[in-house]
């Protein structure tokens, strides 16, 4: 029903350009136009018609080349910051004025002034946005210069939340639950942004056949609204979803492109990914690792060996923080504790690693 009824709003389209032509040939050349009225109404009616009909049988292909074009700006706009959108709206208004008071100038040109003002409305619009775009920082710094000074008092009094990105937070990051004790503490500033399609990955996860994997989901579904209810956080649940992306971390990464944002991870390989498509992305395991007490090699530790280690007589301890102990020589002292001496330590995203030997 949709596209019948655009396939009739294509036709009349193509009537009016259709009538405009008839009127635009009688402009330029009256010599040939009829001078009977009804010949005039008819010939204009046969041209308008033929048009018409024209853009009729047209329409689907036209249509598809609309379909396609608005998705492709669709597109474009959504992965461009708001700031980015308004200043480039701005250049093409401006490029647009220009245009229009340049193109009175050869408007009235026999034949050849419609097609020169319609390039110069192409090009001054292009010219317009394409230098806002560019200028976009010194346009703001425009903007902010000419403020009133008790404008300006009066927001540097009160931070904008405008100013802090928002935080995404990733499906791994809201069940391992740290992040609800992290936000409390403030360390972590702004909104924390939780989209729909992460909350449908939860919710899958909740509804699983696996024990495991179900109260995995079911805790972070805990989480998220102990910290909208309990902690009074602010969180804020977006709907926007990317349907021609199927994967969810893909998602993230693209959704923190447009909200210009960072990403709340604890997801090591969602660190590599996001290092390529230039968005920040802030985890929760690093965050960690950096707080944990520092070892230096030659200090003394108690360790108690839990397990072999992969290579040939190693054993395995761990600290109180989980972090994890290779010491040398002890595969066959597990279930003992004793005194080891730090060789060297290993630190990487994934976690902290500490080499020893017994003392």
């Amino acid at each position: 029903m949709v596209k019948k009824i655009l396939r009739i709003i294509v036709s009349l389209v193509g009537v009016t350009i259709g009538a405009a032509f008839y009127i635009y040939l009688e402009r330029i050349v009256p010599q040939y136009a009829p001078e009977s009225l009804v010949l005039k109404i008819g010939l204009a009616s046969i041209i308008s018609l033929s048009f018409g009909l024209i853009f009729y049988f047209f329409s689907p292909y036209i249509m598809n080349l609309g379909q396609k074009a608005a998705n492709k700006i669709e597109n474009e706009v959504s992965s461009m910051p708001t700031g980015e959108i308004l200043t480039s709206s701005i250049g093409l208004i401006i490029g647009l004025i220009i245009a229009y008071f340049i193109s009175g100038l050869v408007i009235n040109i026999p034949l050849v002034g419609t097609p020169i003002a319609t390039l110069i409305y192409i090009f001054f619009g292009y010219i317009g946005y394409n230098i806002a775009s560019r200028r976009k920082e010194d346009l703001a710094n425009l903007i902010n210069a000419v403020k009133p000074i008790g404008g300006k008092e009066k927001g540097s009094s009160k931070k904008s939340s405008h100013a802090i990105p928002p935080k995404i937070l990733d499906t791994s990051v809201v069940i391992d639950g740290r992040i609800a004790d992290i936000a409390q503490t403030g360390f972590v500033e702004g909104k924390l942004v939780v989209p729909t399609f992460v909350l449908e990955e939860l919710r899958h996860i909740a509804d699983s056949a696996d024990d495991l994997k179900r109260a995995r989901g079911r805790r972070g579904l805990d989480i998220l609204n102990m910290m909208q209810t309990e902690l009074k956080l602010d969180v804020e649940i977006c709907e926007m979803d990317f349907d021609d992306i199927a994967e969810v971390d893909m998602k993230l990464l693209k959704l923190g492109q447009v909200l210009d944002g960072k990403v709340l991870t604890n997801d090591y390989n969602l660190n590599k990914v996001a290092q390529f498509q230039g968005v920040k992305v802030l985890n929760i395991n690093e965050l960690a690792n950096s707080i944990k007490p520092l070892v230096i090699p030659g200090e003394e530790m108690l360790v108690t060996i839990v397990k072999e280690g992969k290579e040939q007589n190693q054993g395995i301890a761990y600290l109180d923080d989980g972090t994890m102990i290779v010491v040398e020589g002890a595969r066959k002292l597990i279930g003992q504790t004793f005194q080891v001496l730090v060789t060297s330590v290993l630190q990487t995203a994934a976690g902290r690693m500490i080499f020893a030997k017994p003392k």
